[in-house]
């Protein structure tokens, strides 16, 4: 791969790296790992171990990571339409794993797409308190809201916006926030080569200023007390220590704050920023010192008022009251066919939490104003719509973790035949030893919810739907 490498980015490599230089050139003779992340959420890496057909060997910096062979096909097992894993690159998983997420905060992924760090700060939040997913392609932003559903989580807004137009909504607003920036891409080289041909000096520094907008954003949008990490997948100078410097020169209230350390990691060099002594705090990944393609972390805390007890308290471990009464968005009949149907999702459910929009049934465990406003691709869970005197529920509430216990439910093996013939959209069968009721029906593959069906006698008759 090496020949096809522009020059000009070899050159400006080797100013970088010095005698390192060819031990980096080395590491591009040898292919990348790939990777899954164990959704927590949903399963443990035990399980996936104990029925899916592919190898895993553990990604030590990171814990929920898992190296696969580059022969496994984890996209093709029914595991992956059931959620329980992420497929990504083993170092672009560090970002999230370094950003330290408690359940019930106000979180913000400013860069989402296509979901792998939003659905790892999904699993860190258990479902409680906000996390916004925003991407500023309104194309990608639909990949990043199929992932979030296929993960589960159901306390999400994915928003399609401009950071400068999400920073007047949500002024000094969240706890914690990601970015993980648009960037010149030299990480993504050897598990992209079609990058290669795009690089440019000229789009780095287009992302280099792209990004010092993108931050200012993000700062003014951050809680005092609250923490930021910034990320890229470049080595470039400039898209790293450059725009961390612009950081710390324009806001001083934002310091840099030490990353939980792995033997690979190389700190930054303040010499390629303001030579702030502090920027050795941030984390280099190079291919040549670690089993990574390449990565940049910057964590910062914000200066000034501490957050107060309420803020920092779990939301799990606040008192809650739940509420039986359904708001105006319900009329008479309406709430008699969702008491009906909540009696089969057999989980508490604050139903003031529920919203009715033209039929469309969505749960909200945040203030409904949260999205006005601002462009938006989904607000809260999108659990199915009203129907004459019935309700069908949605995929994405099949994938919710709350679906598990759903009271008349199927149980296929996963090496059954039946389980082709669902994701294949086709009508299967119940056998004679299982037990389960007419009507609507979820469908667990070895025990995990994949999706609905509604039986007729001893016929299910197909309700999957790939999301997209």
């Amino acid at each position: 791969m090496n020949e096809r490498l522009p020059v000009e980015f070899l050159e400006r490599i080797k100013e970088q790296l010095g005698d390192e230089y060819p031990d980096f050139l080395e590491s591009y003779d040898i292919k990348g790992r790939r990777g899954i992340r164990i959704n927590e959420l949903k399963t443990t890496a035990n399980e996936i171990r104990e029925q899916a057909p592919f190898s895993m060997e553990p990604v030590p910096w990171v814990s929920s990571g898992y190296f696969i062979d580059e022969n496994d096909d984890p996209a093709g097992h029914p595991f992956y339409k059931a959620g329980l894993y992420y497929i990504q690159e083993p170092s672009a998983m560090t970002p999230a794993d370094r950003l330290d997420v408690t359940p019930g905060e106000k979180v913000l992924d400013l860069c989402a797409a296509p979901g792998g760090k939003a659905t790892a700060l999904a699993v860190k939040l258990k479902g409680e308190g906000l996390l916004v997913a925003n991407d500023a392609s309104a194309s990608r932003c639909k990949a990043l809201l199929h992932n979030l559903e296929l993960f589960g989580a159901g306390n999400i807004v994915v928003t399609n916006e401009q950071p400068f137009k999400l920073e007047k909504k949500f002024p000094e607003f969240f706890d914690k926030i990601l970015v993980d920036a648009p960037c010149s891409g030299e990480g993504m080289f050897r598990k992209e080569p079609e990058v290669i041909g795009s690089w440019t000096p000229e789009r780095v520094e287009y992302f280099s200023s792209l990004q010092k907008s993108i931050v200012k954003s993000a700062v003014a949008m951050l809680k005092d007390g609250g923490m930021m990490l910034y990320s890229t997948c470049t080595f470039s100078k400039e898209e790293n220590e450059g725009t961390v410097s612009y950081i710390l020169d324009e806001f001083p209230e934002m310091k840099l704050i030490d990353i939980r350390q792995y033997d690979g990691f190389a700190p930054g060099k303040p010499e390629w920023g303001n030579g702030n002594p502090d920027i050795r705090k941030t984390v280099r990944i190079w291919p040549h010192k670690m089993e990574g393609a390449g990565h940049y972390l910057a964590l910062f805390k914000k200066e000034g008022s501490a957050l107060s007890k309420e803020e920092l308290t779990p939301k799990k471990d606040r008192k809650k009251n739940v509420s039986d009464k359904y708001n105006n968005t319900f009329n008479k009949e309406e709430r008699d066919v969702m008491d009906g149907f909540l009696e089969l999702l057999n989980c508490e459910m604050d139903k003031s939490m529920l919203e009715n929009r033209g039929g469309k049934v969505y749960m909200m465990p945040f203030d409904r104003s949260i999205a006005s406003g601002i462009k938006f691709l989904r607000c809260g869970l999108y659990m199915g719509e009203l129907k004459k005197k019935r309700f069908e529920p949605s995929q994405a509430l099949a994938l919710w973790t709350g679906a598990a216990n759903f009271k008349n439910s199927l149980d296929i093996d996963v090496n059954d035949d039946r389980v082709s013939r669902y994701f294949n959209g086709e009508t299967t069968f119940v056998k004679e030893d299982e037990d389960c009721e007419n009507g609507t029906i979820l469908i667990k593959i070895s025990g995990k919810p994949v999706g609905f069906g509604k039986k007729v006698n001893g016929m299910i008759k197909n309700k999957y739907v790939f999301l997209r």
